[in-house]
């Protein structure tokens, strides 16, 4: 099992100096890992997501952040939601994962995905190409990425990428957990099924028995039994009594909110009574104190 309970930070808004924003940062991983969460994330993008601010708001580089934070942290398992696999070479990738995996002394998580912010793409630099496109790179980025994660040294020449006896040293484990990110049938939950330890749905809450369903038959078609492959959603959490969820219409399907206690009896019935695992919530207000009160709320029944 990779996590049942992770936090993730999507905004670094915090209304204060630039000197205060790694501070609040450390202080909301601190909570977390008292609280009892399992995995802290960040995103893995250069600018800020539309249905969160403006592009030029702050955001720190993922792997950066992971590796001052490993510093920070004792028990939390660290990684991304998810890694754009378009902004770095595979055999980059793969050495900034084994170097998490090496200072956090084995608490990475690799997150992975094909990529889809076509504006950080445009403005510096990135090939976006097509989704099939973006798809056939992730597919040649793992047949570098995994073996050089086991400490085999790969040779391989595709359309999009290549290398000649690529390592990476040092590695503190032989496995470190893999995580995708997406819902899609036909390509996503299929390439979970055969290569990664943990998927996260990219899904509403309405949408997850449906997803869980094709998750596992994906699994009994390879005679991988379906309780190997852990399963999660990213949902926001707001503590706020008052907050109407309503009044974000379609957005409502991944949004919970309310006291710690109805946030916990939402993820029962709307998360785990669907045959999800686990959960990633994100709380784009920050308040201290909160993550400690929702981790009180979550921990006993998903840990």
């Amino acid at each position: 099992m990779t996590f049942r309970l992770a936090l993730q930070i999507p905004n670094f808004s915090y209304g204060s100096g630039v000197e205060n924003l790694f501070p609040t940062v450390v202080a909301q991983a601190a909570e977390a890992d008292a609280a009892g969460f399992e995995a802290l994330f960040v995103m893995d993008h250069f600018y800020q997501l539309p249905m969160l601010g403006e592009p030029d708001q702050p955001m720190l580089e993922a792997y950066t952040t992971l590796g001052a934070l490993a510093a920070h942290t004792q028990n939390l398992q660290l990684g991304t939601l998810v890694t754009g696999n378009t902004y770095r070479n595979p055999t980059l990738l793969a050495k900034q994962i084994t170097t998490l995996d090496v200072i956090s002394a084995g608490r990475a998580i690799l997150g992975l995905g094909t990529g889809w912010f076509e504006l950080e793409h445009d403005q510096l630099g990135f090939d976006f190409g097509t989704f099939t496109e973006r798809f056939a790179k992730l597919g040649e980025a793992l047949e570098i990425i995994l073996p050089m994660l086991r400490g085999e040294r790969p040779t391989f020449s595709g359309e999009y990428y290549r290398c000649d006896q690529a390592m990476s040293e040092p590695r503190y484990r032989d496995h470190i957990p893999l995580m995708i990110g997406g819902s899609g049938e036909r390509k996503t939950i299929p390439l979970a099924a055969r290569h990664f330890d943990h998927l996260n749905l990219i899904a509403g809450f309405s949408e997850l028995a449906h997803k869980v369903g094709v998750a596992r038959r994906c699994c009994e078609e390879i005679d991988r039994d379906p309780a190997t492959l852990a399963t999660s959603i990213l949902a926001t959490a707001i503590v706020d009594e008052n907050f109407d969820v309503d009044a974000l219409g379609d957005r409502a399907d991944r949004v919970l909110a309310g006291s710690p206690d109805s946030i916990a009896e939402q993820i029962q019935r709307k998360v785990l009574d669907a045959g999800v695992t686990g959960i990633a919530v994100n709380m784009p207000f920050y308040r201290p104190g909160a993550i400690t009160e929702l981790g009180a709320a979550l921990t006993p029944m998903l840990r």
